[in-house]
């Protein structure tokens, strides 16, 4: 049998890892799917600031060995965009990161060749030492 205790928050990311980002508490895994921020290509930049400020203060918040998973399913963010928001938020964290998977949507949202608006979830998961 394993035995552990598992606490299943719901709730605006930025208010929670807010508010929890000033305590000492630390977790083994957290998982951070937001809603898309970049409707448009205009607003990418804003999106990716978003995410940093997110992923940051996860990364903040992992044990040693901690697991990240972290979607966008924002089209008008690419994946190396993504990754390369990833890295940055690492480094200000300073926590060095491994990637252990990279995925995209399910089956039932098809990826249609010739309509790369179709390819719009990204979720990386992460190893943090």
């Amino acid at each position: 049998r394993i035995r552990c205790a598992v606490e299943w928050l719901e709730g605006n990311a930025f208010d929670v890892l807010r508010d929890w980002s000033d305590g000492e508490e630390q977790f083994d895994t957290i998982v951070l799917d937001p809603p898309a921020f970049a409707k448009t290509r205009r607003r990418s930049a804003e999106a990716l600031r978003g995410y940093k400020e997110l992923n940051l203060r996860a990364l903040k918040m992992l044990r040693p060995g901690g697991i990240l998973v972290t979607c966008s399913c924002s089209h008008h963010v690419s994946e190396p965009e993504f990754l390369e928001m990833l890295l940055s938020a690492s480094n200000d964290a300073k926590r060095r990161v491994q990637v252990l998977e990279r995925r995209t949507q399910a089956i039932d949202h098809p990826v249609l060749l010739g309509m790369p608006e179709t390819q719009y979830l990204k979720c990386v998961i992460l190893a943090a030492q």
